[in-house]
C-alpha cells in the first residue's frame, strides 16, 4: 500500500496507526489514536508548525511557552512543542542520536509539554477528565513514540520507487531491524537477516544479502 493508492492521506495513516499501535501492543484510546492520525496527516501537507520544533533548542521552547501570557497561545504553543517531539522522535531518532541526545530528556520535554497543555483545559469533572487525551499522551509517551516509529517504517517501506529509496529502507533497518522493513527488503530482493557470530562466509555476514534473482544495491 502506498500514500498514493488510498483514498486519502488519512485513510493512510488510519491504517498504518492501527497495524502500529497492534504491532508495539499499545492500547491507546479512540480519542488518542484520532489524535495521532491527525498529526501524521497534517503533517504530511507542507507548511505545519510542527515542522519548526527541531529549529530551536527543545528546553527553550518550553520554558517560553509555559511562560506565554494568554491561555489560548500558551495551550497551543505547549500542543505544538509535544506534537513536534513525538513526531521528530519516532521519525527522526537517528537525528538526536547522531547529536547526542538522550531519549529520556526528550521523552520528558514531551511529556510536560502535553501535561501543561492538558492542565489548561481539564475541569473538575472527573467524567471529562476520563477523556484527557492530552494525560493520555503525556503518560504514555514513550510508547507513543514507539508508535510513530513503527508508522515512520511502513511509510519508508511503502514508498520505495527509486534504488535511492531502497537504500534509505536498508538503512534504517540496519538501524531498527524491523520486521515490517525485512518484508519490504524482501519484497525488492533482499534477505533482510542478523550478522552471524564466529567465523562464517562472507556473504553470510551480510545483513541483507540478496536471494537467487534477486537485486543486488549498488
Amino acid at each position: 500500500m502506498s500514500i498514493v493508492a488510498t483514498a486519502s492521506v488519512s485513510d493512510f495513516f488510519e491504517e498504518v496507526v492501527d497495524d502500529a499501535l497492534k504491532s508495539r501492543g499499545v492500547n491507546a484510546s479512540e480519542g488518542a489514536r484520532s489524535y495521532v492520525v491527525a498529526l501524521l496527516a497534517d503533517l504530511a501537507k507542507p507548511g505545519s508548525p510542527v515542522e519548526r520544533t527541531l529549529e530551536r533548542p527543545l528546553t527553550l521552547l518550553l520554558d517560553e511557552a509555559l511562560k506565554t501570557p494568554e491561555r489560548g497561545e500558551r495551550f497551543e504553543r505547549l500542543r505544538v512543542l509535544g506534537d513536534g517531539v513525538l513526531y521528530s522522535s519516532g521519525f527522526f531518532a537517528d537525528h538526536f542520536e547522531a547529536r547526542g541526545v538522550d531519549t529520556g530528556y526528550l521523552i520528558g520535554i514531551g511529556r510536560t509539554a502535553y501535561d501543561s497543555a492538558g492542565s489548561l483545559i481539564r475541569t473538575r469533572s472527573s467524567d471529562e477528565n476520563k477523556l484527557d487525551i492530552f494525560a493520555e499522551l503525556s503518560s504514555g509517551f514513550a510508547s507513543f513514540v514507539d508508535v510513530i516509529a513503527e508508522v515512520a517504517n511502513a511509510t519508508i517501506a511503502s514508498g520505495v520507487a527509486t534504488s535511492r529509496g531502497l537504500i534509505k529502507l536498508y538503512e534504517r533497518w540496519l538501524k531498527t531491524r524491523s520486521d515490517k522493513l525485512a518484508d519490504a527488503l524482501s519484497s525488492h530482493g533482499f534477505v533482510a537477516r542478523p550478522a552471524f557470530a564466529g567465523a562464517a562466509p562472507a556473504a553470510d555476514r551480510n545483513p541483507a544479502a540478496p536471494i537467487k534473482g534477486g537485486r543486488v544495491l549498488s
